[in-house]
């Protein structure tokens, strides 16, 4: 991690593109990147294990919480051509990046925006996220209480959570929080990691 500080607004540090060349969607990507920002210099363990492992996204809105550079939100959009991807980040430097990296692969169905930038009546098929877990408990708790209700019926979303930061206590703590009728299990182990999926009955 680059800096302590890249769930702030707007981070410390020059803002200074650089390129960035990572393999996504199984293509080789030109991108850039900058300081100030999660994993800043390729895709993060966490991240490429979700990205190996989740099935491939459906439906027509899809939402990637905490979009960084933009590796989970390319990925759905080059996956999903015909859906709008919307990307969210607190920090505007990610915004940026994720909206310039989307331009430079020729994605138009990205839409990178700040939380309070998304319309509010919007419901999401499919969610991906590596969530911010560092941000502490009580922040990552209403994070995922803003988005993950937003699952539209039948929706699923997918989350990457490091087994030693906690991934099974926050399998249990949404399966107690989310509404009822939402399912929580965990779907997969990979390394250290846990994929956790959550589903709202259609």
């Amino acid at each position: 991690m680059e800096s302590q500080h890249y769930f702030s607004a707007q981070p410390a540090g020059p803002d200074v593109r650089r390129p960035l060349s990572v393999v996504l969607a199984g293509a080789r990507r030109d991108l850039v990147t900058s300081s100030g920002l999660f994993s800043p210099d390729g895709v993060d363990k966490g991240t490429a294990i979700l990205l190996d492992t989740v099935p491939e996204p459906e439906g027509q809105h899809l939402l990637d919480i905490g979009s960084g550079w933009g590796p989970i939100a390319l990925t759905m959009a080059l996956k999903a051509p015909a859906a709008t991807v919307h990307a969210v980040d607190v920090n505007e430097r990610c915004v940026a990046l994720t909206a310039e990296n989307a331009e430079r692969l020729g994605l138009s169905n990205v839409v990178a925006t700040t939380p309070d930038d998304v319309d509010a009546d919007l419901r999401f098929d499919t969610i991906w996220s590596n969530p911010p877990i560092r941000i502490g408990k009580q922040e990552l708790h209403a994070l995922l209480l803003r988005w993950l209700p937003r699952l539209a019926p039948g929706g699923r979303a997918w989350l990457v959570v490091q087994k030693n930061l906690g991934a099974d206590s926050l399998q249990r703590w949404l399966g107690d929080e989310l509404p009822e009728g939402f399912t929580v299990r965990r779907a997969e182990t990979s390394k250290s990691f846990r994929i956790l999926e959550v589903h709202r009955p259609a």
